[in-house]
């Protein structure tokens, strides 16, 4: 497991030679490098190798259970009986972090390897006690059937605390506290109920596929850790190198062209992460000195770096880890998914290049030779690194599962890897691609089960459907009018998913408003599948809200601007994504943005989000041909909500209002000719920037670890 000491390596064609790292580490670093609420260890020995060897065995338990099924409860159990010991070993407990010792190789104290032993019992309890005679007793277990559950809850919880900070964990306290408690809940009041004691706490929790094992945790032991085990293949490939090195060779030499490369290379990083903090903070080790030189202020440069990564939440073909219980809900394919996902994401981008745009004009960046090599030569070079997520979308397309088509595009990424020496997938690499793809899905598995208790108690009290109501009631109180009730819970709902997201990952947020929200908005006559991905993309979006909003403080860390002000900066930026999610609930037409409705909705729905996309640049950019002024940017905005209700007479008034802004700001630039546009101070770094200098930036992270 030691890694090779650095060493100088022929670059690609058209480079000059750099000096690569180490070959990345299968656990020293994974998965916490860009937040510190994940303060992976940094194990050293033979205890790296030991744990490396049971998280690439996890690795090949999923892998051969794609092809050989294992009855799907037993399964789960055994994943969280790996899941949580790994955890205990490679996550350091809250207390050190907080006294400061979070820094540097240490190894498990005895209290660690104290819980991973008792989690690997209690864990795989079911299978010691008998399978069947475990499941046969339901709702009359045995005492040890209790403590074992409920010692499996708790270590649970103290495994999410270790991976994602202490508020999901203090949350389903709170939720367990609530079912043992509901009897004393006064009488009338409309979240009461009898109270559940612990024996059927127990079966709920553990005792079926409702709590613990229920459909998050089988989407981070079936999806996520096939996803993460592709991406891992894929950066000890090469892939996420390319991706950065194509993104700037695509954009040479423009003004925008810093800004246009961030943002594509969020986009591609995409498919190889997903994860919208740690991207942001890779992609901005790379491009903050080429963002300087073009003279990009340190906010401005931080929120365009934070939008780009959190894109790779949005962005198909991986998305995050709530889009694979999406299609578990729905029961449909992940293909649909993706499709579902294509527009929104379309439009997403759409707004970042129009902002970048923008501001090369704005704040007069000058151009910055970014890539010596040849685009075409490039992308006939290394190209065939597109090869796997083609072949992921054409098995879905031919109706292959989700399960199968991420193995053969990760076969295929393997492969590949030969057609570059410096890249080759040597047993050694295979086997760290392995421990990492397993050591990246440890804390979204932590998290999924946690969410899975408060899936159980909201189910097992029926609390989801009394907040469902009262969300509704509370809509009722401003208005009778069912167009203005539907409005008022849809701004409710986006609100509650945001302030939810700040506490708590995405992927925990969205299943906790799937749960309690969507049947809200469904009632309402809003159809599911749009109800389902308005919640997510909320639930995205909450990385880049204030005060906490960790892909724009991370951004920051990285350009050394305030948090504060760049994650103004990253609202500007992401506005647009804000807003279009409405659109899609609005009204019926708002589901062409999901590919629904047929293709004359999709085309208009599309259409006109476009122009409300490109109205609020101008809103957020103050810019359209020139500088815009403070009447232009008025209608603009007006147009843009307009255009958003898509429905005939207010997009043919939004357009009437998008006309009127343009000649507004024609007529004003007639009268008053835009001053000479500032220019950057000079810079004193170097001529040029190629991306090759990448190759020392920290390695690109493998799949969302935090959603």
């Amino acid at each position: 497991m030691a890694t090779p000491s650095p060493g100088t390596t022929p670059s690609r064609p058209g480079s000059e030679p750099t000096e690569e790292p180490a070959r990345p580490g299968a656990l020293g670093d994974v998965p916490a490098e860009a937040d510190a609420e994940k303060p992976a260890r940094v194990l050293t020995g033979p205890l790296r190798l030991a744990v490396s060897v049971v998280a690439a065995l996890l690795s090949v338990y999923a892998l051969w259970n794609v092809f050989f099924p294992v009855p799907a409860l037993q399964y789960r159990i055994i994943f969280l009986a790996v899941v949580l010991p790994l955890t205990f070993l490679l996550y350091r407990p809250a207390v050190r972090v907080l006294r400061g010792r979070s820094e540097g190789p240490d190894r498990p104290s005895v209290l660690d390897w104290g819980l991973a032993a008792a989690s690997l019992f209690v864990a795989i309890w079911p299978l010691l006690a008998g399978f069947d005679a475990y499941i046969s007793r339901g709702f009359r277990p045995l005492v040890i059937d209790v403590v074992c559950g409920l010692a499996l809850c708790a270590l649970v919880l103290v495994a999410t605390w270790r991976t994602v900070g202490p508020v999901l964990p203090v949350i389903c306290l709170l939720f367990i506290g609530y079912a043992y408690l509901g009897d004393l809940i006064p009488n009338g009041w409309l979240i009461g109920h009898r109270g559940y004691d612990y024996p059927r706490l127990t079966s709920q929790f553990v005792m079926g596929t409702e709590g613990l094992y229920g459909v998050p945790l089988d989407v981070a032991a079936t999806y996520i850790i096939l996803f993460t085990i592709y991406g891992a293949v894929l950066e000890f490939s090469g892939a996420g190198q390319f991706f950065i090195d194509i993104s700037f060779a695509a954009f040479r030499r423009s003004r925008s062209a810093p800004g246009r490369t961030v943002t594509l290379a969020g986009f591609l990083l995409g498919t190889v992460s997903g994860s919208g903090t740690a991207t942001a903070v890779s992609l901005g080790s790379v491009a903050w000195p080429i963002l300087k030189k073009a003279g990009y202020p340190r906010e401005s440069a931080g929120g365009v770096l934070a939008a780009a990564g959190i894109g790779a939440i949005l962005s198909p073909p991986t998305l995050g880890a709530a889009a694979f219980i999406i299609a578990e809900l729905l029961r449909v394919s992940y293909l649909q998914v993706l499709g579902y996902a294509l527009i929104p994401t379309l439009l997403y981008y759409l707004g970042i290049f129009l902002a970048v745009e923008f501001d090369a004009r704005r704040f007069g960046v000058r151009e910055v030779p970014l890539q010596r090599q040849s685009f075409w030569r490039l992308l006939g070079r290394f190209g065939y690194h597109f090869s796997s997520l083609f072949v992921i979308v054409l098995l879905l397309a031919l109706d292959q599962s989700a399960f199968k088509a991420v193995v053969y595009a990760t076969a295929l990424a393997f492969l590949l890897s030969f057609l570059d020496r410096s890249r080759r997938m040597t047993p050694p690499r295979v086997f760290d691609a392995l421990a990492k793809g397993a050591a990246g899905v440890l804390p979204v598995a932590a998290t999924t089960a946690a969410a899975g208790l408060i899936v159980a108690v909201l189910t097992l009290t029926g609390l989801g459907l009394d907040l469902s109501s009262i969300i509704v009631d509370l809509a009722g109180l401003v208005s009778s009018n069912a167009t203005a009730q539907l409005m008022v819970t849809c701004v409710l709902a986006a609100l509650a998913v945001l302030v939810l997201g700040l506490a708590v990952p995405v992927t925990a947020s969205f299943i906790i408003a799937a749960v309690v929200i969507a049947p809200a908005l469904t009632s309402l006559g809003v159809a599911t599948p749009e109800a389902y991905m308005f919640i997510f993309y909320y639930a995205v979006l909450s990385e880049v809200s204030p005060p906490t909003a960790l892909a724009a403080v991370a951004a920051a860390a990285i350009t050394g601007g305030n948090a504060y002000k760049t994650m103004i900066m990253t609202g500007k930026y992401t506005l647009p994504a804000f807003l279009v999610p409405l659109a899609f609930v609005l009204t019926s037409n708002g589901q062409g943005l999901v590919g629904e409705g047929g293709l004359g909705t999709v085309v208009f729905a599309t259409a006109v989000s476009a122009l409300a996309v490109a109205a609020l640049a101008v809103v957020t950019g103050k810019w359209l041909i020139g500088p815009a002024r403070a009447p232009e940017r008025v209608l603009a905005l007006a147009a843009a909500l307009l255009l958003l209700y898509l429905e005939t007479t207010t997009v043919l008034i939004g357009l009437a209002a998008l006309v009127l802004a343009v000649v507004v700001h024609l007529v004003g630039l007639r009268r008053h000719p835009a001053p000479p546009t500032p220019q950057p101070p000079p810079d004193d770094g170097p001529e040029t920037a190629p991306p090759s200098a990448t190759r020392n930036a920290p390695p690109i992270p493998t799949q969302e670890v935090t959603s």
